[in-house]
């Protein structure tokens, strides 16, 4: 029954409204899901099942009850803290369309000085547009950009803006959801179905499914890329432990 109502509530309601009521429901779910099976690496926290996640064909266990994190949060979340200074060097971060699982977080941390960006969320220090960014150049060492640029019609606009606002020496990890075994990124604007959209871009306001061309884009754009899948050095047991989608590529990418 739980499960059906966080279903429902997905495409019934909007995002912003999705996050305020999100602070109040999650301590709910954490408590009839609790278990020993799956573990959120985020918080720690361990549950007999996670929820299901999706809008045309929901993902059965993906979605955190404590953190509300999905696989690509909680693989970005041990890649970070394993792999790179982000919690341990003083560093300005700029973080666009801030994730629950990560917000609060990230302000504790105090080395980070946490610049959070957005047009429509509640959690947005400023709202600005990523093609038209009201920041200066080299102005972050660090920027987290995840499934943002698939709403972005000119996503080649976004990807200068993010360019030109990283710091010589910077990092920017730039994920999106991909179709790996698609060379080329499809877009088709004539499609205005919001179901069709729904059942061939993964939801009805994505403008494109990126391909293994994606990174060669963001190379074009001046970016240095490593094309980074750290499931490949985790366990099985591991992957699923932590509910993780073997395989998925983190984009790490430097100026």
């Amino acid at each position: 029954m739980i499960k059906y109502i966080f279903k429902k509530g997905l495409s019934l309601f909007p995002r912003p409204f999705l996050i305020r009521v999100s602070y109040y429901i999650r301590p709910i779910f954490s408590f009839f899901l609790k278990g020993k099976k799956y573990t959120d690496p985020i918080d720690g926290k361990s549950f007999r099942t996670f929820l299901p996640y999706g809008y045309e064909n929901p993902r059965p266990n993906v979605l955190s009850p404590s953190t509300l994190s999905l696989e690509r949060h909680r693989l970005l979340w041990l890649y970070l803290k394993n792999e790179t200074d982000l919690f341990t060097k003083p560093q300005r971060l700029l973080h666009f369309a801030p994730e629950q699982a990560f917000y609060k977080r990230f302000k504790k941390v105090n080395t980070l000085n946490y610049t959070t960006t957005d047009l429509v969320s509640p959690l947005a220090d400023v709202k600005a547009d990523i093609c038209q960014l009201p920041f200066k150049d080299n102005e972050f060492d660090f920027i987290l950009c995840n499934h943002v640029l698939e709403h972005i019609p000119d996503d080649t606009k976004a990807m200068q803006e993010l360019l030109r606002v990283l710091a010589p020496g910077g990092t920017a990890i730039l994920q999106i959801p991909q179709d790996l075994n698609r060379e080329t990124t499809f877009e088709d604007n004539t499609i205005t179905d919001p179901k069709k959209r729904a059942q061939i871009f993964g939801q009805y306001d994505h403008v494109r499914v990126y391909g293994r061309d994606y990174f060669n884009k963001l190379r074009n754009m001046g970016f240095k890329v490593n094309e980074v899948d750290y499931t490949s050095t985790l366990t099985p047991q591991q992957i699923d432990q932590f509910r993780l989608a073997k395989g998925e590529i983190i984009p790490v990418c430097y100026k």
